[in-house]
Parts: C-alpha cells; sequence; structure tokens
C-alpha cells in the first residue's frame, strides 16, 4: 500500500490565501528519480489548521502582550487572529488543492470551527495533539462521519483509549499518528519504536502513522521502514519567512527529496522476504564473481588436482563447490596460467 503523505501547511500561509496556494502548488510538483528515471507519486494531502478564537483561550491569555520576532501583532490574541483565513478562504484554498488531485485535510480546534462544514467536506479531519482530551471537541467531530486522524504527541495510551471510546460509537475510520510535541522533536525523544507498538496495539482497526516535528528527512523514511501507513510534515515554501514553524518546517527541496525517498523507500520494502538472487545483479555477478582458474599453465593430457587451482573473476565459470568437475579429470584443451577452466578444457 502507498504511504498516505500530507503536507501540513497549518499557518505557515502567515494569513495569506495566496501563500496557501503556493505551498499547495509546491507539493502537487511531480517526484522523479533521476538515476533511474522513475516518475514518483507526489504528496498525497495537505492541510489546514481552524481555530474558533472565541473558544481559543482565556481573555488574559488572549491580551497578553506578545513580543516575539515572529509576532503578527501586539496581544497574542491579535497574533493568532492575524493568522486566521476565513472559512471562505479555507475554501478557496480547498478548491485550489482539488483541482490539483490533492486531497484535502482540515485541522479544526474547536466545535465552533465545524462551521467550515457548511461550505465544504474536507477528505479527512485532523484532531491536534492538544485536543486528544477534548471529548466534547472529538464527539462533534465523530457524529460528522468524516474519515479522522489523531495525533498522540501529548498523550498516553489512557487518553488514546479515551478519545478512540469516544469515536467508535460513530464511525470507525480511524487513523492514529505517532508525534512526539516538541518543536523541533530531539532525537532521544521520537522513540519511533512506538510505530510497531501502535501497529499491534491498533493496526488491525485503524491505520498508523507518524506527525513528523524532527529537522530534515530522513525521520519519516525510517517510520515508513517501521510500519508507518501515513506521513504527516509541515511544508513552506521558504523556510526563512517570518513564523515560529517556518524553519522546522520543509522547503521545496526538502519536500521533493522527502517524497522521493519515501517513495523509493516503498519500493525497497516490496518483493519476498526469502533470501533470493536478484535477476538484476546477474551482469554483477558475472563480472565480479570468481570462478576456478589455473594456478599455473595446465598442459593437455595434466591430470587436475586440487593444487592446480585458484579463484579469478569473472563468474562465469565454475564455482569451487563444482570442483569435482575439475579435480581428477584430464585437460584436452591447454589453459594458460591466470585463465578460468571451463569444461570445455577437460574430459
Amino acid at each position: 500500500m502507498s504511504t498516505y503523505i500530507i503536507g501540513e501547511i497549518g499557518q505557515n500561509h502567515n494569513g495569506s490565501v495566496d501563500i496557501a496556494k503556493l505551498i499547495v502548488d509546491l507539493v502537487s510538483r511531480p517526484v522523479r528519480e533521476e538515476v533511474f528515471g522513475i516518475d514518483l507519486r507526489p504528496m498525497d494531502a495537505v492541510k489546514l489548521t481552524k481555530r474558533d478564537l472565541s473558544e481559543e483561550l482565556t481573555a488574559s491569555q488572549m491580551h497578553r502582550p506578545y513580543p516575539s520576532p515572529h509576532s503578527f501583532g501586539a496581544t497574542y490574541g491579535e497574533h493568532r487572529a492575524a493568522l486566521e483565513l476565513t472559512d471562505e478562504e479555507h475554501f478557496e484554498v480547498y478548491r485550489h488543492a482539488k483541482r490539483l488531485g490533492l486531497d484535502f485535510v482540515e485541522t479544526l480546534c474547536s466545535r465552533g470551527c465545524l462551521s467550515l462544514l457548511k461550505l465544504f467536506t474536507p477528505d479527512r479531519l485532523k484532531v491536534a495533539s492538544r485536543d486528544l482530551t477534548n471529548l466534547p471537541l472529538l464527539e462533534a467531530m465523530a457524529e460528522t462521519h468524516i474519515p479522522m486522524i489523531l495525533s498522540t504527541g501529548m498523550a498516553g495510551e489512557k487518553e488514546l483509549d479515551e478519545a478512540l471510546e469516544t469515536i467508535t460509537p460513530h464511525h470507525e475510520q480511524i487513523s492514529i499518528l505517532h508525534c512526539v510535541s516538541q518543536y523541533p522533536t530531539h532525537p532521544d525523544n521520537l522513540h519511533l519504536r512506538t510505530i510497531p507498538y501502535l501497529k499491534k496495539r491498533y493496526g488491525e482497526r485503524f491505520r498508523i502513522g507518524f506527525s513528523d516535528h524532527t529537522i530534515g528527512i530522513a525521520a519519516p523514511v525510517v517510520a515508513v521502514g517501521m510500519g508507518a501507513e501515513i506521513i504527516e510534515k509541515h511544508v513552506t515554501i521558504d523556510r526563512r519567512m517570518k513564523g515560529t514553524d517556518q524553519q522546522g518546517s520543509l522547503g521545496p527541496d526538502g519536500v521533493n527529496r522527502m517524497i522521493r525517498d519515501i517513495r523509493i523507500a516503498e519500493r525497497w520494502m516490496q518483493g519476498d522476504e526469502a533470501l533470493t538472487i536478484e535477476a538484476a545483479t546477474d551482469e554483477a555477478r558475472r563480472k565480479l564473481e570468481r570462478s576456478i582458474a589455473a594456478k599455473h599453465e595446465l598442459a593437455v593430457g595434466h591430470v587436475i588436482t586440487e593444487e592446480d587451482l585458484c579463484l579469478l573473476s569473472p563468474g562465469d565459470g565454475i564455482r569451487w563447490t563444482d570442483r569435482r568437475l575439475m579435480i581428477g579429470h584430464t585437460v584436452r584443451v591447454s589453459v594458460p596460467e591466470g585463465e578460468l577452466i571451463y569444461p570445455a578444457n577437460v574430459q
């Protein structure tokens, strides 16, 4: 099964619907492996985040000064308001993604955000890590019967099980993403072995994936190798742009390289488990493997002993395991020193 890759725009659009569309354009670009000339499947989906600021924070937190270099307003509330797209703008980005053949995923951060669903129906709804314990929100989202993705970045098994108990009476179209809500995530804290554990514990009922907050592209590729069926990664058009998530996101080149490596990793994991000789190695085997050769010149009539033999490349002759075809046989066509001995040389 192909890995479902989500490019998380989040609020890397900086409040601009045009920037959001540019990021959608970025993740929809064709991906090609240049050495073997393989055209690869691009990202599958983009994701936006919708907040209802009336349900976001306490009044004191919304009014606190926010002097960060990444601030878009004097207070945190003004900052958050500047980064919000309207419902209609979310719909505009949704239509743009659909025109380019992408799925659209929406993170809803409160029940008030469900007003968005009057305009369009996302392919999936995302529950942010912080809201996994927001059971009233999960209930409202589950009632829509839209497939849901849960991130576990701030949760343990108890919190995850309680979330699943809330959603599953309505439907079981659920994906669970291993996640660590540290931005960026320290290598010692990533715990990718949680992915096979989640597959063992929940994989029969739900899809298991990985939401990545590390720097770089290696962790998603390793996660795919460990069984992740979904990958989510922050993306942007320029990592130098203003915004707290920009530096930890993938820019255009990083997006291309991550998709390429994931799609190639999918091919790496195809085929049988058994150790077999791949047909593609035939040329290398003929060139590089060793065959039985003459340690010294073998004249006609000589009876071959093991002491007469050595191993040299190429590999299109007789293997050492078949030396019985040579030992004790008489040379009928002389063999120069350091040349392979073929069946036609002996009788």
